[in-house]
């Protein structure tokens, strides 16, 4: 028996469970057959459309847009069914332990209908939440660019430096960019930023080095006057497709890396550079995918040769694990890291100053935003882009502005 077939039967299942009680809170309040039916044709073609996608699909293809896009729908019509079940399951469980409680109950048979349709009413209603969201996210939410600022001051940072301004970006996956207006209002958001120095910490593709072709005078025209640097990310290596010989993976891997100077940004391949300023300087590291369960390419050690452990340091790391395992209590003391590659996995809640949620928190300990351990920071960066669900709900696309100070 194929290894696909017990998790196939097993999400099948649940689908099905998920339809049948969708199907009866729609029945419980309409017998219009066009509502009724089309609900499920909805899910059906969803599904069918998501297997049918991953079946047909040239592995060597890596994940493509049409993949995102079927991935999106499917979870448009499952995941609020979700919000159904769990209502519509906990009013059958609490019914049937009131039965089993009394074999008796004084309960008509107009009280229970009348339960059973306010349940629906509020099962549907609460579906309809994660439904507009994400619907909001595919077509909008993507596009939601939010400038988040920082103003961050160390003791031992060059007087020089004081005032310094870094924008990050990361995670631009430009495979999945599907709309080049929206795309050139992200890139000019960036230039008004009018930062002293662009750095971008990895995932410039999906797989393959002619997805950012379309993109490469767009993001040639980003600007910073003390320079642009750059580091990879997992997705740069070609790792998630499946290739012909290992000289056609080396060959798209080399042109990903000579994307870099196209666009007009330094590529630090377990590095640094130093940045000079009014005779005083702070180190720039960058080295290249290093996370737990990811490829671990990077080499701190190599990529520190030749800095003095009084330098003032900034890392570029595009996995936060890296921070977490490796750097963030590191003798060499690495004052600021910035990473990306979570993107808050593009589905949350943040409420700035008060509350913030995602599933993204139950994988990764830094998952979005400023962390400090030890005096040090790290800056997980949301991302940029966006990869395998074609959209962003709650968590929106971020630009970075960090602003050194002298403390």
């Amino acid at each position: 028996m194929p290894r696909w077939v017990i998790p196939v039967i097993i999400i099948s299942s649940l689908i099905i469970v998920l339809e049948i009680y969708a199907f009866q809170a729609i029945k419980t309040l309409t017998k219009n057959k066009l509502i009724k039916y089309g609900w499920l044709a909805f899910g059906a073609l969803a599904y069918l459309n998501f297997f049918y996608v991953i079946f047909s699909s040239d592995r060597t293809s890596g994940q493509t847009r049409q993949f995102q896009w079927a991935a999106g729908f499917m979870l448009l019509a499952l995941l609020p069914k979700l919000f159904i079940l769990i209502v519509m399951f906990g009013e059958d469980v609490f019914r049937y332990i009131k039965k089993g409680i009394s074999f008796f109950s004084s309960e008509t048979t107009e009280s229970v209908a009348g339960r059973r349709k306010f349940v629906s009413q509020l099962a549907l209603g609460l579906a309809a939440i994660p439904f507009a969201s994400m619907l909001y996210g595919i077509f909008k939410g993507k596009f939601n660019y939010k400038v988040l600022k920082y103003q961050l001051a160390f003791e031992d940072l060059p007087e020089a430096f004081d005032g310094f301004t870094i924008t990050q970006i990361t995670d631009i996956h430009s495979g999945s960019f599907d709309n080049k207006e929206k795309i050139q209002y992200g890139v000019d958001l960036i230039n008004e930023q009018n930062s002293d120095m662009i750095l971008f910490t990895g995932d410039i593709v999906n797989n393959f080095a002619k997805e950012m072709d379309p993109w490469i005078d767009m993001f040639s025209a980003l600007k910073a006057p003390m320079g642009k640097y750059s580091i990879l990310g997992n997705h740069d290596y070609g790792d998630y497709s499946q290739w012909e010989t290992e000289a056609d993976k080396k060959a798209n891997f080399d042109a990903i890396k000579d994307i870099h100077p196209k666009i007009g940004f330094d590529l630090l391949l377990n590095e640094h550079r130093y940045i000079e300023k009014d005779g005083e300087k702070i180190a720039l590291v960058g080295v290249e995918n290093w996370g737990k369960g990811f490829k671990k390419s990077g080499d701190l050690n190599k990529a520190s040769e030749g800095i003095q452990k009084e330098d003032f340091k900034v890392l570029m790391t595009h996995d936060p694990t890296h921070w977490d395992l490796k750097v963030k209590d590191n003798d060499f003391n690495y004052h600021l890291t910035l990473s990306g590659h979570t993107h808050g996995l593009q589905f949350g809640i943040e409420i700035p100053g008060f509350f913030r949620w995602s599933p993204s928190q139950y994988v990764y300990k830094q998952w979005a935003g400023l962390y400090k351990e030890f005096g040090r920071y790290i800056n997980v960066n949301r991302g940029f882009g966006y990869h395998a669900f074609p959209g962003r709900v709650g968590i929106w696309p971020e630009i970075t502005v960090i602003e050194l100070k002298k403390a």
